[in-house]
């Protein structure tokens, strides 16, 4: 009786539970929202204006550790500065 119960059970997974499991996710994706044209153009503005701030602050930093050359901005001055190189992510 077993030797006939476990292949009905694995047709039965392999053939209705696996397509399932499968159409279940794609129908769920297809459901997730999406991003509109004006939630990617809002996307762009604020990239561009953290890169204008990114630059202000560099300046802003530059202008300090040049009247000040023991200022770091919380690092120790042995640590090197990171760079955010946002152009590079893309």
């Amino acid at each position: 009786m077993e030797d006939v119960f476990l292949p009905i059970v694995i047709c039965g997974m392999l053939f209705v539970g696996a397509p399932w499991v499968i159409l279940h996710y794609v129908t769920k994706w297809k459901q997730a929202p999406k991003i509109t044209n004006e939630d990617e153009k809002l996307l762009d503005e604020l990239h561009l204006l953290a890169r204008r701030l990114e630059d202000r602050l560099q300046t802003v930093e530059r202008i300090i550790a040049a009247d000040n050359p023991d200022w770091r901005p919380g690092m120790s001055p042995a640590e090197p500065r990171p760079s955010y190189d946002l152009a590079k992510r893309n």
